[in-house]
């Protein structure tokens, strides 16, 4: 089993909109509900590729309660740990012309206790599972070492990790020694406080990630692909070029088939190669769509895999 946390989860407002320009006026075409959180896309993605999966969630008050109903037709297990403070909405605005803008609330503040009763929810099934992706931010006020202390405690387990965050939680995570760290660009300039602009400053990064102390890296570039590593070899999966119509989630998606295709025990760059595929194909569907395992096999031909 392939068990994910989402700390903070959101009510996703999706609004679709003529046009997005400064000074003048838009008009909202459609707007709909869904539920938001890397960890609850990763599932959705690893249970259309046939895996079992688990998702661990948060929530708390009214959007904790409409977050809830969102996933009832999820078709995989949830389970649910509740906190007395109101969940965050965000949203994600985006236009006939594929422009999207993206807001997030922070996230709730969190009660030592209620913490704990995330650990324990997360502990209990570790005996069951193989894989421990740890999805997204945390909220306000939670320790930077959050996720730290539950990679360790996955090795106690002999459970494999994947770490996706952002912000103060990712130095200590890494420092924990995931299994693997999935990083964007972005993520990883922040971390670096370097840009990041040429194929060479992503090796390096790459690189310097990994002596961190993460065992692999995975640094998701977007439209250009993704580098690798896992010490032994540097890998860039390079993806056709497409038109992007909403690049949102495409990046859990990759890492939710990275940690599949591990779990099926491919080879690390096949591995890199089936996630940039999948990134790829669904960052061809409108809205916050994830594309299918049939959808990602088209562009999985198409990538062009580098081992150095």
């Amino acid at each position: 089993m392939i068990i994910t946390l989402t700390i903070n989860p959101a009510v996703d407002r999706n609004i679709e909109a003529d046009r997005l320009v400064f000074e003048d006026r838009a008009y909202i075409l459609a707007q709909s509900d869904s539920p938001g959180g890397r960890g609850i896309i990763a599932s959705r993605v690893l249970h259309s590729f046939g895996a079992k999966t688990l998702a661990i969630v948060v929530s708390g008050g009214k959007n904790g309660a409409l977050l809830e109903k969102l996933l009832a037709r999820a078709g995989y297990p949830i389970e649910v740990v509740r906190i007395e403070e109101e969940i965050r909405t965000n949203f994600t605005i985006t236009d006939k012309q594929g422009l999207t803008i993206k807001l997030n609330e922070q996230g709730p503040p969190m009660r030592d206790s209620e913490l704990e009763q995330i650990e324990r929810a997360v502990v209990s099934r570790m005996g069951k599972a193989t894989w421990l992706m740890l999805c997204g931010s945390i909220p306000p006020g939670v320790q930077p070492n959050f996720y730290a202390k539950l990679i360790h405690l996955a090795r106690e387990h002999n459970v494999k990790t994947l770490l996706d965050t952002d912000g103060e939680a990712l130095g200590p995570g890494i420092e924990a020694g995931p299994t693997v760290v999935t990083p964007n660009q972005q993520e990883a300039e922040r971390l670096l406080s370097r840009a990041l602009i040429t194929r060479a400053h992503f090796m390096e990064a790459a690189g310097r990630i990994k002596a961190m102390g993460a065992e692999s890296v995975l640094l998701s570039l977007g439209s250009r692909g993704a580098i690798a590593t896992d010490g032994n070899r540097m890998v860039e999966a390079l993806p056709p070029r497409v038109d992007s119509l909403s690049p949102i989630g495409a990046g859990d998606a990759m890492r939710a088939t990275f940690v599949w295709a591990l779990s099926k025990k491919k080879e690390f760059p096949d591995a890199v190669r089936w996630a940039v595929a999948e990134g790829t194909a669904s960052a061809k569907l409108p809205g916050v769509q994830s594309a299918t395992p049939e959808q990602a096999k088209e562009i999985y031909k198409a990538v062009e895999l580098r081992v150095a």
